[in-house]
């Protein structure tokens, strides 16, 4: 699939916001924790992504219903669905200066449909997809610049794999985050949530 960047100037995609807020300690000195001792980019966000995946559980799997949204937020209370996961991901890959964006797909999900959010990474002129969701028996999800290795690839009838790569998480997203109170409130409005 051909991606495409929604917005012209990549500096969008670097941009600190009331969302991803990397201006937050906590983000910075995780940020530069885990990259201290990253010898180039591709290393420095294979290291932030893989702990974003591993270390900060998806909520459904722990059963959780935190409702966690805000980059600063996933990170304190250390879980969150796909968009939260996502949300940190990018606020600290942005803060140590790799574009980053926002990728979407509509999944099959209890017998209907859901909104899926994962990333995407500028690296050496081109855009990379990778899922920061969290890996589990029948997920196995990579960062990987000659293939990608999702979570979810796109395989049943009616599921859509969007092309764009938005700087901001998209408006549904974050009205479906806005009036939900806890995990299975807002899984319930992404289900209706389209891009």
């Amino acid at each position: 699939m051909q991606l495409k960047q929604m917005n012209n100037n990549v500096k969008d995609y670097l941009r600190d916001s009331e969302i991803l807020n990397y201006s937050d300690e906590d983000i910075q000195k995780k940020a530069l924790e885990l990259s201290q001792h990253s010898e180039n980019q591709f290393e420095t966000v294979n290291t932030v992504y893989e702990f974003v995946r591993d270390e900060v559980p998806h909520s459904l799997d722990i059963g959780g219903q935190i409702l966690t949204f805000r980059a600063s937020e996933v990170l304190r209370k250390c879980q969150g669905i796909c968009f939260a996961k996502s949300n940190l991901l990018a606020a600290m890959l942005r803060f140590l200066g790799v574009p980053t964006g926002f990728c979407y797909q509509t999944l099959t999900h209890e017998g209907g449909y859901v909104l899926h959010g994962l990333n995407a990474v500028l690296l050496d002129g081109d855009w990379y997809r990778l899922d920061a969701r969290g890996n589990r028996e029948d997920v196995d999800a990579q960062f990987s610049m000659d293939g990608e290795k999702l979570a979810f690839p796109v395989s049943h009838t009616g599921e859509v794999d969007y092309p764009g790569i938005y700087s901001e998480p998209v408006e549904s997203v974050v009205k479906s985050f806005n009036d939900a109170e806890n995990v299975d409130e807002v899984m319930e409005k992404l289900s209706e949530a389209r891009i």
